[in-house]
């Protein structure tokens, strides 16, 4: 046997042994899938770093990584620029991981903005490099720093944060970034806001002078300009954004008035078919009040804002990430990076001010160029907003259909298995309701056979009697519940009445 033939016998044998999940067979937009046509091993990673890629569901590279795995090996300073949801975290995890050695030293550091990207970031670490004896460690804002201190007194290889706690490890000399080559910041433009900058500044100090730094993010405003100009040498500038917002993502608005808000929002519960949703407000004080009224309503409900303590924040992003919530409520907090694949819509309950929040934020549905659906509820104040957002991304934002096509944002298998799933459900409530009919003209025809008043007669004159009694007990409660019932709107009373009822917090 030759030794090429032998070589791909023995690559076979180890694909073969994987356990991979099952395929993943939503349909794709060209996001993800205008590729050159590469394989992950055409860039001769380890085989054990191949392994965990595959065994996390990865089957070729997307466009980005494509672009920015072969420069990352290289040793090339880079400045990507993607869009949300296409696997820029895999473009950088991926070199990184294989470009770490056994010296039991910090050789790599990944600052991210928040806290719960710091942990989503680090778990795909692990996951790709679940078979190469890496160490990876998460620390945050929010943590005992002992616990830190403790960590690092072990091997570490990997550390992944948010600025402020790094630098405060580093300058403390606790945490030793002497020997650390590989300096990736995700949401750079986040990370170069004027709160960070001077804490990037004083962090790279602590790093030697032939590091490589690697940029990403979905925009780039000039102050990231002014920092590759001044720390990066000889980038090599990656621009994959030949529109703003994701193809795979319809964007809808309706208007609707402060008060009706909760209501709108119900009748939208009601009629899609959602997976998981995420739904924003401008302020942490609405996010409590608006996941109450969802509560209320009957819809299972996460919220998440920057307010919370760590450990209660880690818990709803876990939960909700493993599907034990279908809705999620939260501020700005998870608009960086979240990567829920089950997110197949969003709704800005408040719309946002500017056009870089908005485009975080309906990047959550639509990820890895999957469908999905972002509705904005637009008060007669947002429209001006809505205007200038559309005209600095260049999308077009549609005014809402009496009815969403389901095939906007839902799989087909999904599909598939409501449609099937209908006409079963409907063929058993008529069989519930042909048994209770015939069941109670078999009793009524007894009693009369009985010599008996049917029971329906019975009741009507028991509640004509009740009525009666109270309207003479409370004559004043009366007139008003009948008057209550005269604004109604028709149909699922007690919600939409009841939420715009209540609905005075939520004015501002």
């Amino acid at each position: 046997m030759s030794s090429s033939s032998q070589l791909n016998h023995e690559t076979e044998n180890w694909k073969t042994a994987l356990t991979l999940p099952p395929k993943d067979s939503r349909p794709q937009t060209e996001d993800v899938t205008a590729t050159k046509g590469n394989e992950f091993e055409d860039y001769f990673l380890k085989r054990e770093l191949l392994m965990g890629i595959f065994e996390a569901g990865f089957e070729r590279p997307s466009p980005i990584q494509e672009e920015a795995i072969p420069l990352a090996l290289a040793g090339r300073d880079i400045l990507a620029r993607a869009k949300n949801g296409t696997g820029k975290t895999a473009a950088f995890v991926i070199p990184t991981l294989e470009k770490i050695t056994n010296i039991p030293k910090i050789q790599a550091l990944i600052l991210v903005p928040t806290r719960e990207l710091a942990l989503q970031t680090s778990q795909v670490c692990k996951t790709l490099g679940k078979h190469l004896n890496i160490q990876v460690m998460v620390t945050t804002g929010g943590t005992t720093l002992k616990d830190d201190i403790m960590r690092l007194s072990e091997t570490v290889h990997i550390v992944v944060g948010t600025p402020g706690r790094i630098l405060d490890l580093a300058s403390k000399g606790v945490a030793d970034f002497s020997a650390a080559h590989t300096f990736v910041m995700d949401e750079a433009d986040k990370l170069l806001s004027p709160e960070f900058t001077p804490i990037i500044e004083q962090l790279l100090d602590y790093f030697p002078k032939n590091k490589q730094i690697m940029l990403f993010s979905a925009t780039f405003p000039m102050i990231v300009k002014n920092f590759k100009d001044k720390y990066l040498v000889k980038p090599y500038e990656i621009n994959l954004m030949d529109e703003l917002t994701l193809r795979g993502v319809t964007q809808y608005y309706a208007y609707v008035e402060e008060k009706q808000k909760v209501h709108c929002l119900n009748t939208l519960f009601s009629k899609l078919q959602i997976n998981q949703s995420i739904i924003f407000c401008n302020s942490t004080n609405r996010v409590e009040l608006l996941a109450k009224k969802i509560t209320e309503l009957g819809y299972s409900c996460f919220y998440s804002h920057a307010k919370m303590l760590q450990s209660h924040r880690n818990r709803v992003f876990h939960d909700f990430r493993n599907g034990v919530c279908r809705n999620l409520v939260c501020s700005d907090l998870l608009t960086r990076g979240i990567d829920i694949q089950a997110v197949n819509v969003v709704i800005n309950f408040d719309f946002p001010k500017n056009a870089e929040t908005y485009l975080h934020r309906i990047g959550r549905s639509g990820r890895f160029g999957h469908l999905g659906l972002a509705i904005n509820l637009i008060t007669y104040e947002d429209r001006f907003n809505l205007y200038k957002i559309e005209r600095e991304l260049g999308t077009e934002i549609q005014p809402i259909p009496p009815v969403i096509d389901k095939r906007l944002y839902v799989a087909p298998n999904a599909l598939e298995d409501a449609q099937i799933q209908q006409p079963n459900k409907q063929q058993a409530n008529a069989t519930r309701q042909h048994q209770q009919s015939t069941e109670q003209q078999d009793q009524t025809q007894q009693q009369v056979t009985n010599g008996q008043q049917p029971l329906q007669g019975q009741q009507q004159q028991q509640q004509q009697r009740q009525h009666y009694s109270h309207q003479q007990r409370h004559p004043h409660y009366h007139n008003r519940s009948n008057n209550w019932r005269g604004r109604g709107r028709g149909g699922g009373h007690h919600h939409s009445n009841r939420s715009t009822q209540k609905q005075q917090p939520y004015q501002q």
